[in-house]
């Protein structure tokens, strides 16, 4: 017996060593291929404010390009070496599967049925939702109950669409949904007024409403939610590598704001700070968290540098301040009434 009980303390003492030195992760061939070629491929929304929209000169901007400016800064040390590829509805899992993008940051939701049947992995939530409506403010429409027996435009074939059809069913509303492939042309309808109103995420609703003319005064966002949708990148399953820099990459940026480093003082924080949480976020601690990843130590200082803090990134593209808009709400720090809880950096 004593043999044996001293065996398992041998091997015990063998896994606890093993864990203590933490060897650095493998790249994994995702990684491997992003610095090979110098360019994360991010695939992106084909264009909603303050997610992801390109100007007339190309360039890209929003919450979810940020993340992808982020995870290029975090891997490769420049923020803009991102190949963005606008994909609609029914080519984004697609053109992640086949391994056309790295990574699909494109205001999608996390689901079970996503999660356990694309072969693909939700990382970390970067925004929390909620699906909503809007209508013509002259419609004197103030709840969704009024909505009864109306036509509501729909984009078909995602999330939205069930669960309009679901709230409909389950409320006894008999919503007659008007359904279109693509979102522009969904908007189109309900703006040109083929129906009484259109759905869709109430930050897509912001987005929408934030480019028609007077858009405030003549369309009304009713204030009810019908459901959860909690917006992330994905990633393909398979690879374990690739997945840990995404996910940690987004919990770095939340942390950072958290702890009060910013875009602006980041490197001021890198020479001074002597708080143990803000060394291992800026890379002057003794934990090596960028070895974990198969990244540098300076992984997430640039990454902060590049596109500041969660919060920064918040308010720039779809904060109080943006044309936007929206209140901070459940995308808020957990500490201040929020949903925003990132795992530990350490």
């Amino acid at each position: 017996m004593k043999t044996f009980l001293g065996q398992i303390a041998a091997v015990g003492a063998t896994a606890l060593a093993g864990l203590l030195a933490a060897p650095a992760a493998h790249a994994g061939k995702t990684l491997d291929g992003i610095k090979a070629r110098g360019q994360v491929v991010c695939g992106v929304n084909t264009g909603l404010a303050g997610f992801a929209m390109a100007d007339s000169s190309g360039k890209w901007s929003g919450l979810d390009v940020d993340v992808c400016r982020a995870l290029a800064a975090a891997v490769l040390g420049d923020g803009q070496k991102v190949k963005y590829v606008p994909l609609d509805v029914p080519q984004r899992f697609t053109a992640l599967q086949s391994g056309e993008v790295d990574v699909l940051s494109r205001n999608t939701t996390f689901s079970l049925a996503r999660d356990a049947s694309l072969g693909l992995h939700q990382t970390a939530v970067t925004y929390y939702d909620g699906q909503g409506f809007i209508v013509p403010a002259k419609s004197k429409i103030k709840n969704i109950r009024q909505l009864k027996g109306q036509t509501v435009c729909v984009q078909s074939g995602t999330t939205t669409e069930k669960n309009l059809a679901d709230y409909s069913r389950a409320n006894d509303l008999d919503i007659k949904p008007v359904m279109f492939e693509k979102v522009d042309a969904a908007t189109s309808a309900y703006l040109a007024g083929r129906c009484t109103a259109f759905t869709t995420d109430a930050s897509g609703l912001a987005s929408l409403r934030s480019g028609v003319p007077q858009g405030a005064t003549t369309h009304t966002i009713l204030p009810e939610l019908i459901s959860k949708e909690p917006l992330g990148p994905l990633v393909r399953r398979g690879d374990d590598e690739w997945f840990a820099v995404v996910k940690w990459v987004i919990y770095g940026l939340i942390e950072a704001e958290e702890h009060g480093v910013t875009q602006a003082n980041a490197d001021q924080l890198k020479a001074s700070s002597t708080q143990p949480v803000v060394q291992r976020i800026v890379g002057t601690s003794s934990e090596d968290t960028g070895k974990l990843l198969g990244l540098d130590r300076d992984w997430l200082l640039r990454a902060v540098k590049t596109t500041g803090n969660y919060g920064e990134i918040f308010e720039r593209n779809v904060g109080q301040k943006s044309p936007l808009a929206l209140p901070r709400g459940l995308n808020n720090l957990w500490n201040k009434q929020g949903l925003m809880y990132a795992f530990p950096i350490r």
